[in-house]
């Protein structure tokens, strides 16, 4: 089986798997024993079409995506002994060699009879997957050499890219004009509200997603902790890790030394079992810590009639101010 998956130049969409899959559910239905080709560019350790002798196959399904170019041509030339049938494709051309080389086509649209569904569309259901919201800062120039923002957000993001979740990357600078960003707080916390989980190495990817109710992972991104720490404790959140520990910097460099660290524990496996917790106990920490927040008037579970914050002190601060000024 082969498709715009299958080309070392072509793509490997969502739609396009889906479709595969669909595709597949009908051979093992229907018995037939079959190989995939995968772009080496989308699928290292997947079968190529460099690994594949035609001679050992006797037909072939081109799968989804429009019928047509050179790519789809050489798949004729190469295996012209074989059986070769397209389905769920778009025909756009249906006297170019692309199309006539098949000898079915069973298309989506574009074949002259009325559209069909996409394959996508009744391919087998999914696994549930955590959509993870990804916070990270590579500014906050003030801490000099205590910045470890660059290498936290390599391993941070390398890290991310192998675990089975949706990403999405997100900013919490506020825009008017740019179409990519939120330009009010309650839009970005309306895609906060819908996360399974943040994972974050700024304050107020930490706050704004407590703030939520949603558990965040939080990185602080400078050597011996700085207001991703403070805040945190200041939270109450426990799912912190400290720079040194994912750079292996020694903590020395900073006078406010660092958080403890488990023995024996690598950066890996920290993120892990932190992750695990988020997406577990933290979810339930999350929320009442966010209701506290959010509280006017006393909430179950303990948390007290609000969460103070510097701003409680600043009316009498003004007037204290105000009445030393008149004073003088």
């Amino acid at each position: 089986m082969t498709g715009w998956f299958s080309f070392l130049h072509g793509e490997a969409t969502a739609g396009d798997v889906l479709a595969l899959a669909r595709v597949e559910q009908v051979l093992r239905d229907a018995g037939a024993a079959y190989d995939v080709v995968w772009s080496p560019g989308f699928r290292a350790d997947g079968t190529h079409f460099a690994d594949v002798d035609p001679a050992a196959y006797s037909r072939l399904v081109f799968v989804c995506g429009p019928v047509h170019g050179a790519q789809v041509e050489e798949l004729h030339r190469r295996f012209a002994h074989c059986v070769r049938i397209a389905v769920g494709v778009s025909v756009i051309d249906a006297d170019s060699p692309a199309v006539t080389g098949f000898h079915r086509v069973l298309a989506r649209d574009g074949a002259g009879d009325g559209p069909g569904l996409d394959l996508a569309a009744r391919a087998p259901a999914l696994p549930e997957v955590p959509v993870v919201g990804v916070v990270l800062t590579h500014g906050q120039q003030e801490y000099g050499g205590r910045r470890r923002h660059e290498e936290v957000a390599a391993v941070l993001t390398r890290w991310l890219a192998g675990r089975d979740c949706a990403r999405l990357e997100l900013e919490t600078r506020l825009d008017a004009h740019d179409w990519r960003l939120c330009g009010t707080p309650a839009q970005l916390e309306a895609v906060l509200s819908r996360l399974d989980l943040v994972v974050t190495d700024r304050l107020h990817g930490l706050v704004l997603a407590l703030r939520a109710g949603v558990p965040a992972l939080a990185v602080d991104p400078v050597v011996g902790g700085a207001k991703v720490t403070a805040q945190a404790r200041a939270c109450g959140w426990p799912a912190l890790v400290p720079a040194e520990r994912l750079t292996g910097v020694s903590a020395d460099a900073s006078p406010e030394g660092s958080a403890e660290v488990p023995a024996g524990v690598t950066a890996e496996g920290m993120l892990e079992r932190w992750w695990d917790w988020c997406l577990a106990d933290g979810r339930a920490q999350a929320a009442r810590i966010g209701a506290g927040f959010r509280a006017a008037e006393s909430v179950p579970d303990g948390v007290p009639d609000g969460v103070p914050d510097a701003a409680d002190g600043l009316a009498a601060a003004l007037r204290e101010a105000s009445e030393t000024a008149a004073e003088r």
